[in-house]
């Protein structure tokens, strides 16, 4: 058993919209990934994600309306709900979700992340 230095593990690496594992909770995945630009739609069926961010500014858009998180604030995109991650200027997020959760969802792209490096 050890503690985590959450900026330590931010900082170890560059690459935007690519999740790193830092922990695991109970089946869930607690994730961390720095993000910039516009992500995907994409929906998850089977499982809530919650976002929360550590650095920067994040939208979530929904096609019911964006939540725009600010540091230190959180949001759960509930399963089955449709949405889009973008941050205008790098942003570093924490995101907790069962461990087969694939980054984008229902959704294939040159972004699906299949194997999550722990860190």
């Amino acid at each position: 058993m050890s503690k985590t230095n959450i900026i330590e593990k931010f900082e170890s690496f560059a690459e935007h919209w690519s999740p790193r594992l830092i922990a695991e909770c109970n089946g869930q995945h607690v994730r961390i990934a720095k993000v910039q630009g516009e992500f995907i739609w994409h929906t998850h069926e089977d499982a809530d994600e919650l976002f929360m961010v550590v650095k920067g500014h994040l939208t979530i858009r929904l096609r019911a309306g964006d939540v725009t998180l600010n540091e230190n604030e959180l949001f759960v995109v509930p399963r089955g709900v449709e949405h889009m991650p973008v941050a205008e200027q790098e942003c570093w997020i924490m995101l907790f979700e069962p461990a087969d959760t694939l980054n984008t969802g229902d959704q294939r792209s040159e972004r699906t992340v299949t194997k999550i490096e722990r860190i």
